[in-house]
């Protein structure tokens, strides 16, 4: 078996920088995915989409490590969100509506 590949050290997309925004072309990739809508602060949705994404991730992680011996870091869980107004992303904390 190789070394662990970790995707926060090898793609740039997975390497933000605080106070910094940049145009990336991010190549495509496979992802784990849930869809859903509402404030992931107080929504039962989000909270269950997350007990499903992490067990579902780290089985693929170590079955591709026991048989396929490739092992890597589980990626950091993003999130993709929409607002009608987008001064929704920009309201001090706990102010946001989405």
């Amino acid at each position: 078996m190789t070394g662990k590949v970790d995707l926060k050290k090898t793609h740039e997309s997975y390497q933000a920088r605080r106070g910094e925004f940049r145009l990336l072309q991010v190549p495509p990739m496979q992802y784990l995915m849930l869809d859903g809508s509402g404030d992931p602060n107080s929504s039962a949705q989000f909270s269950t989409a997350l007990e499903t994404l992490y067990p579902v991730a780290y089985t693929l992680k170590f079955a591709s490590k026991n048989h396929l011996g490739r092992d890597y870091v589980v990626p950091p869980l993003e999130g993709l969100w929409w607002a009608d107004d987008f001064s929704a992303f920009t309201r001090p904390s706990g102010s946001c509506r989405v």
